[in-house]
């Protein structure tokens, strides 16, 4: 083996290891400031009442033209959130950059499906990423507190990103997805751990916000 592999060999080693020690480091630092926030159904009960939920965004249906699980278990943790009387409107937050490409729509339609009342979710169109959902949901809704859903190695991500921004979040986690399916997603998220941190660190920002918008008022029979 001549000098010049060995040494491209010694690189991707050091790249590999310092890889692996930030993911660590990133992981322990989500998981630590997002301990006893996140929350399943099994939980349920002891969900801090909040006036919002927000729903993170993905696509309804698989390339291959099969449902898309991530999407139909968010929708359906989220209405049961809703219903359980926990937050008095969703915000369903996605990608809409290019026609015919509607994510917050999607959700929205599938949620009004699952019984939540139409008038009582709010599509925003600019979440294209973690960090643009939830420093959106404070800077262009207004809101210093609010629950995430997604799954769970998504929502601790979110939720530590919130609180790194400066709002009082919670998460909800919707049921995970397993086997074949999910690894290219759980490969995804777990790198995105090292995002999230680096994002509060370096303070970045959503690639747009655009005014303040209104949400629906808090409904009379509900109280935080």
């Amino acid at each position: 083996m001549n000098k010049r592999r060995l040494r491209i060999i010694k690189y991707m080693a050091i790249a590999v290891a310092v890889m692996v020690l930030a993911w660590g480091a990133s992981a322990i630092a989500v998981y630590a400031v997002s301990s006893g926030r996140v929350f399943d159904s099994a939980s349920i009960d002891v969900v801090p009442r909040q006036r919002v939920a927000v729903v993170m965004g993905c696509v309804r249906t698989l390339p291959n033209g099969l449902n898309n699980l991530y999407f139909s278990r968010r929708i359906d943790a989220a209405a049961e959130l809703y219903k359980a009387g926990k937050v008095d409107c969703l915000i369903v937050s996605g990608d809409n950059h290019v026609k015919g490409y509607d994510e917050p729509s999607d959700m929205k339609e599938s949620l009004a499906k699952a019984g939540v009342p139409a008038d009582r979710i709010v599509c925003d169109y600019a979440g294209f990423r973690t960090l643009d959902t939830v420093v959106r949901a404070k800077k262009v809704f207004g809101l210093d507190s609010f629950i995430v859903v997604s799954q769970p190695d998504h929502v601790r991500p979110a939720v530590f990103t919130a609180r790194g921004f400066g709002c009082d979040a919670y998460g909800y986690a919707a049921k995970d997805v397993n086997g074949r399916y999910s690894i290219k997603t759980t490969i995804r998220e777990q790198l995105a751990k090292i995002a999230a941190v680096l994002d509060v660190i370096l303070r970045r920002s959503p690639k747009f916000l655009g005014p303040r918008e209104t949400l629906p008022p808090p409904l009379k029979d509900r109280t935080i």
